[in-house]
């Protein structure tokens, strides 16, 4: 099998690969952060059936890193839906960007994000949003190298508990 990485759009075909993909992901990156039962309250959200739904839904945009028939990350587009001050009208959101944590800094999620943002000009969006986790200054530093401004405070809830992330925008 080679190691090369390649990207290609998802399909309703790939639910479960995602739901799975996108549950890991999330407690590889992040779950240390919460308590047993807030995790797993927040982790039942990710179904094949919800993924299903999303990648049916001609709003939303998946992208996939895949080697070979393994995906190992992937980032989500769709129109805003996070409570973003005073946004553009058309303004697009990038949902989620996540990568196992062998494949950081390879460049992967760089092609990933510049694949978001395309995906929002091909809509004629003026920007895109995201949200970000206060206490991921890897991430922050990414987002900022890819134009993204911070510009609000937002809760992200996850289970009981409200971590503080970071609204930010990028220009297109």
């Amino acid at each position: 099998m080679s190691l090369a990485v390649a990207y290609r759009d998802g399909t309703p075909a790939d639910a479960a690969m995602l739901a799975g993909l996108a549950a890991a992901t999330f407690v590889e990156t992040f779950g240390t952060l919460y308590k047993l039962e807030d995790l797993n309250n927040f982790i039942a959200g990710y179904t094949a059936a919800a993924y299903g739904a999303e990648l049916a839904d001609p709003d939303i945009k998946v992208r996939l890193a895949m080697i070979g028939d393994v995906a190992i990350g992937f980032c989500k587009v769709s129109r805003l839906k996070l409570p973003a001050p005073e946004p553009a009208p058309g303004a697009m959101e990038l949902r989620q960007l996540y990568l196992y944590k062998p494949w950081h800094g390879l460049k992967i999620a760089d092609v990933l994000t510049e694949w978001a943002k395309d995906q929002a000009r091909i809509r004629s969006a003026p920007e895109m949003w995201l949200s970000v986790f206060t206490e991921n200054p890897r991430a922050r530093r990414f987002y900022a190298r890819h134009g993204f401004v911070e510009v609000a405070p937002y809760h992200f809830m996850v289970g009981t508990q409200a971590d503080e992330d970071i609204l930010c925008r990028v220009t297109l």
